[in-house]
């Protein structure tokens, strides 16, 4: 059973919804080209890594990326959440890493085939410890970033987002439905590149928490 600690809770997390090409600028540089709706894809519960464990690359891919991002948990669930009414949903934040294989998921692309491979597999999103949404006072004012090696990656500003953090769980509630446990990665800045055996890779949502992993 894949969970997360919320102060001294235990959650099980239900679903791991993700949002890709929020911020027009990693949209950019992959040439990719911005969405009219959150553009929406899943990962598998057993994709989830918290710091006790390493990442481990999959055999298949030669080039993994990193993608750091603001993470939502959700604490109550519930269909047509109003934007207005979403941020009262939430129970907490976190950081994580959205992991791409990104050679299979050009393959994926080039066939008209889903990415689950390139984004589902078991370590490819890595999340740091919770922080009670009652500490954060705006998500949309949250600086994030990931340095590799002790140099800076990505520095993320969540006032930069496309679809704002209340406007994905409105989406997401009205086209899916959300439930308590569910885990919602928000995007990723510009500045997404290779990690390989043996980098260190420092998270840290300013302020609030950090996390740490190293790549096996």
């Amino acid at each position: 059973m894949a969970s997360v600690k919320l102060a001294l809770h235990t959650i099980r997390v239900e679903n791991i919804f993700c949002i890709g090409r929020n911020y027009a600028a990693h949209a950019a540089e992959l040439g990719n080209p911005v969405e009219s709706e959150p553009l929406v894809f899943l990962k598998p519960t057993s994709a989830l890594l918290d710091e006790s464990s390493p990442i481990h690359l999959p055999e298949y891919s030669d080039d993994v990326h990193h993608e750091c991002e603001l993470v939502v948990l959700i604490g109550k669930g519930g269909g047509d959440i109003a934007p207005e009414q979403a941020l009262s949903h939430v129970a907490g934040y976190g950081v994580g890493l959205d992991l791409t294989a990104r050679d299979a998921q050009s393959a994926a692309k080039s066939k008209g085939h889903p990415w689950t491979k390139a984004k589902g597999f078991r370590g490819a999103a890595c999340l740091s410890a919770l922080v009670p949404a009652e500490r954060v006072a705006d998500p949309q004012r949250l600086q994030f970033e990931l340095r590799v090696n002790g140099q800076l990656r990505q520095a993320g500003d969540t006032g930069m987002m496309l679809f704002t953090v209340a406007q994905q769980i409105s989406y997401l509630s009205r086209t899916y439905g959300l439930s308590a446990g569910d885990l919602i990665y928000t995007g990723t800045p510009e500045g997404v590149a290779r990690i390989r055996s043996g980098d260190e890779l420092d998270l840290s949502l300013h302020g609030q928490v950090s996390a740490h992993w190293k790549v096996a």
